[in-house]
């Protein structure tokens, strides 16, 4: 499946569901469609659709314009045989091109604008796409059997061609796209029944491996340009500071260097090569005013944090008298839990190549949100937007840091000092350290139980920062954010239930971001952390315990008890190994692991199993489902056991793999996916397995120890005398 880079693309309206237009003999088909929103509280990107295009020239190459971007979750593959499925072709028939920038055109329906994210590439593609392609396939049958002057009912279309009944007479979509392209759009598009699926839920090899493994694959850091230079960047070490004082003069006696560009919080060096611009930054004398975060610590921060939870928040959910049950209950249990700042390192480092001309500006970059590139750039050149063209490449590692574009400003910024193409490169410390990080969290929950050991009363209090704010600020009313209490009471019922949400953000300067996952993510760790923490004070099973709290969520109960099944629960452990679990409903999709771990004399933590039952609803790829719960679960035992970034001096101490550690691939447990066999819509699949597999760690050490960890990451100096 080649993916090609062209520019030239048509353009449809995205108020009709299809629209079809003849261009020398090329049938060209675009689609908008409705779809349902993620929760209620993403009713303000109600209105809105995806649009993607198909091609079918006269040779009968098929192309797709991908609205998504592939950053290594199996997008470039997922989507095309929703669309290959209906329009009767193989998946090696088709040829992908990135999407160019355009939020109208493109637009993601769950988000209300052009973005690959939140596990939602499928959810909003399951309908659409397949559309796009059944309407194609009737309207090419319909020219065949125009062409016939026969009845298209005795017509059926096969691998990329249209055949009679009689099997006498085929004609290819190459040679029926012309004609294709003067017939009205169906009004009436039947699509196929799931059981005569021919591609759809069985497995595929992924398309886009064979250029990744060859070197042909094109991500944002393989960009070459004539005349290109390459820069790198040294900002202020402190957040929110500036800089004082610049001495270049050592930095542009450095072969190979062209200049310095100076900014407010930034320093860049531009150079022939990677080499020359970090021996030019090194060379730099620099002051930086640190200003008002000069002293700022992690432990400033945290008290800060405490002292705002304790007061009420803007409540989400408030049902029952939650404090009467409390005060009633038999036994009654109160913690706080707390998961750090998190920063992202995905593998390609963060880059930006940016030619500033006169009268436009091209931008050369793997994003997740291609429409707001090209905005920022625009307003930062003055130029207008049409005059702006983002080209879109593959992703080297996403998981939310390429849902911002500070990157791509500051590039845009330096650019504009730089005459010709500068691709800015961010070195590993500078990328790690000056992170749009995932929120720290401080949790106050309570909960009562019952004289029999049911739950009577159910108190869970968020206090972080609103990355939702920020980001998406018409989403943030009154206080509320959805994405910060999503799963705060994972997917039970309780009699009492009170659900509030503190806003505290961290110092100025310091942004917090998308991570793979935020509000599930961090939620599942606190709320399966203190469902455990109940099932022990009512003296339960922990399976058997959620079991009670599942009524209401029979596919949660179902994941549940597939993983506990194939996990061999209730099964002996040696000395110093524990079993535990965690469910949870994210992203329209319920996931339940069981973890296995090994808990050493030292303290030090291995996962040692992973089991995983999947119910994410009608499934496309098979095999990207299985790689997606392999990745996320490493991802999150990854910041299970080492993910921290703290701060000492107003400055990040983490810097490069050294002190941000990635679990190493001697340290990978042996992980089973189960997926259940589902007749329901799509889940995403990006977030969930990371949101479950760090609760399942931590409750599987309490299971060896004793010991129960409230805060991540794990801390083995508190596992050394358990």
């Amino acid at each position: 499946m080649p993916l090609d880079h062209a520019t030239d693309r048509a353009t449809i309206s995205r108020r009709s569901l299809l629209k079809v237009a003849g261009a020398a003999g090329t049938l060209t088909l675009g689609f908008s469609l409705p779809w349902p929103l993620r929760d209620a509280h993403a009713a303000t990107a109600a209105g809105f659709a995806p649009n993607a295009f198909i091609r079918i020239d006269p040779a009968g190459q098929v192309t797709l314009v991908m609205p998504y971007v592939e950053m290594g979750q199996g997008t470039y593959t997922s989507i095309p045989m929703l669309l290959a499925e209906e329009l009767e072709v193989g998946l090696d028939q088709l040829r992908l091109e990135h999407a160019p920038a355009d939020d109208k055109l493109y637009a993601n329906p769950l988000l209300g604008f052009q973005a690959t994210g939140g596990s939602t590439a499928i959810r909003a593609s399951w309908e659409p796409m397949r559309r796009a392609g059944a309407a194609a396939r009737m309207m090419l049958i319909s020219a065949a059997a125009a062409t016939w002057k026969i009845d298209a009912g005795a017509c059926h279309a096969e691998s990329g061609a249209v055949i009679d009944a009689a099997g006498t007479r085929k004609l290819g979509y190459g040679a029926l796209a012309e004609k294709a392209a003067t017939l009205p759009v169906p009004q009436q598009i039947t699509l196929k029944d799931p059981r005569d699926f021919k591609i759809v839920g069985k497995p595929a090899k992924r398309l886009d491996t064979p250029e990744k493994v060859n070197g042909k694959a094109a991500f944002g850091i393989d960009t070459r340009l004539p005349g290109m230079k390459i820069a790198t960047v040294a900002s202020s070490p402190v957040f929110g500071g500036k800089l004082a004082r610049l001495d270049d003069s050592k930095a542009k006696a450095v072969k190979g260097v062209h200049q310095v560009v100076r900014l407010d919080e930034a320093v860049a060096v531009v150079a022939d090569h990677m080499g020359a611009a970090k021996k030019g930054l090194a060379a730099l004398e620099i002051t930086w005013d640190d200003g008002a975060n000069a002293h700022v610590a992690t432990a400033d921060l945290v008290r800060e944090m405490d002292a705002a939870s304790q007061n009420p928040g803007v409540v989400d959910k408030n049902e029952g008298d939650v404090a009467a049950a409390l005060a009633g209950a038999a036994t009654k249990l109160e913690a706080i839990y707390q998961v750090p700042f998190l920063a992202h390192a995905p593998m390609e480092p963060m880059n930006c190549t940016v030619h500033v001309a006169k009268d436009r500006c091209d931008v050369w970059v793997g994003t997740q949100i291609a429409g707001r590139a090209r905005a920022v750039t625009a307003e930062l050149t003055s130029l207008p937007v049409e005059k702006v063209e983002i080209h879109n490449h593959l992703i080297g590692g996403g998981f939310g840091r390429r849902l911002d574009i500070d990157g791509i400003a500051l590039a845009v910024r330096i650019a504009k000092e730089v005459d010709g193409p500068v691709k800015v490169v961010w070195t590993r410390e500078e990328d790690i350290q000056h992170d749009i990080y995932r929120p720290y969290y401080y949790d106050r929950l309570a909960g009562g139980l019952d004289a029999a050991g049911k739950v009577v009363a159910w108190s869970h209090r968020v206090t972080g920062s609103s990355v939702l704010a920020r980001w998406l600020p018409p989403a943030f009313k009154d206080g509320h954010d959805f994405d910060a209490v999503e799963a705060a009471m994972g997917p039970y019922s309780f009699p009492n239930a009170h659900i509030d949400y503190v806003r505290h953000e961290p110092p100025a300067g310091l942004l917090t971001g998308w991570w793979r996952g935020v509000g599930v993510t961090h939620n599942a760790f606190m709320v399966e952390g203190f469902i455990d923490e109940l099932a022990v004070a009512a003296k339960k099973d922990p399976v058997e315990f959620r079991r009670g709290l599942l009524e209401k969520a029979p596919r949660a109960r179902g994941v549940l008890d597939l993983a506990a099944s194939k996990a061999g629960w209730g099964s002996p452990m040696p000395a110093g190994k524990g079993r535990g679990v965690s469910v949870i409903f994210g992203f329209g999709t319920y996931v339940a692991q069981v973890a296995e771990v090994s808990v050493a004399k030292d303290g030090q933590v291995r996962v040692d199993r992973v089991v995983c039952a999947v119910d994410c609803g009608r499934v496309v790829n098979p095999d990207t489902v299985k790689a997606q719960v392999e990745g996320g679960a490493i991802f999150g035992i990854t910041a299970v056991l080492y993910g921290e970034i703290t701060l000492k001096n107003g400055r990040v101490e983490q810097s490069n793999f050294d002190s941000y550690q990635m679990l190493r691939i001697d340290e990978a447990p042996a992980i089973e996916v189960y997926i259940v066999d589902s007749t329901e819509a799509p889940g995403g699949m990006g977030e969930p397995s990371t949101a479950t597999i760090g609760p399942a760690v931590v409750n599987a050490v309490h299971a060896a120890t004793g010991v129960r960890l409230r805060q991540l990451p794990i801390d083995p100096t508190k596992l050394k005398s358990a």
